[in-house]
């Protein structure tokens, strides 16, 4: 069936108002500086694989005062599973010790000031704004670049993160922004998939353009 782009908008974000209306991050965490440090250790990882190693080292380091102390190795004898390990307890140590010296140990809220912090870019400060405070932000991650230019919510022109990301800021009403981001990243984390569609399971197969 053909769509226009308005009419796929309006047809994903009402099924996703209805189905699953207020949806957050699969991340575990106890704090906006646990969420930080959860979604730097994500890039490139499984959230169940971060889910497995962060309570060791929340328990250890559960603050930016504490993680400041601690050393790169002291940090990788605990997140050693994880993708890139020694380049992001560089950064969790350089970050947390930044946040200590520049901002009295909290996690700023404005974009400008997070994406300073090292191993941060705007993904990881968008996921903070929409999860940590609550703020209108869409975080654009591999998951939700893909469904997006399947389901044909964005234009092939929109050829980086960040041209995905103000597509879909023109397209998607404030107050439905930070859930959006988990509803695209969702679908493509379960039935979108990168290698093989679930195509028979998505509840949008009438409408999608086919974009593969």
């Amino acid at each position: 069936m053909r769509t226009t782009r308005k009419q796929r908008y309006e047809a994903i974000l009402n099924h996703y108002r209805e189905k699953m209306p207020h949806v957050t991050t699969e991340l575990e965490f106890g704090s906006v500086f646990q969420l930080l440090v959860a979604t730097v250790l994500s890039a490139q990882c499984t959230d169940k694989r971060i889910n497995m190693v962060t309570p060791a080292l929340f328990a250890h380091y559960p603050d930016a005062r504490s993680m400041a102390q601690a050393t790169e190795d002291d940090l990788l004898g605990f997140i050693r599973s994880v993708s890139y390990p020694n380049a992001k307890a560089q950064h969790l140590v350089a970050l947390s010790k930044m946040l200590v010296e520049e901002y009295g140990g909290e996690v700023p809220q404005e974009m400008s000031q997070l994406v300073r912090l090292p191993g941060v870019g705007r993904k990881t400060a968008n996921v903070v704004q929409a999860v940590g405070f609550g703020q209108s932000a869409i975080a654009v991650d591999t998951h939700v670049f893909r469904v997006s230019h399947r389901l044909g919510l964005v234009p092939s022109t929109a050829n980086t993160p960040y041209k995905v990301e103000m597509e879909l800021r023109r397209n998607i009403p404030e107050a439905d922004r930070a859930d959006a981001h988990h509803w695209l990243l969702l679908h493509g984390r379960y039935i979108c998939q990168s290698r093989k569609p679930r195509c028979e399971e998505c509840p949008f197969e009438q409408i999608c353009p086919k974009k593969l």
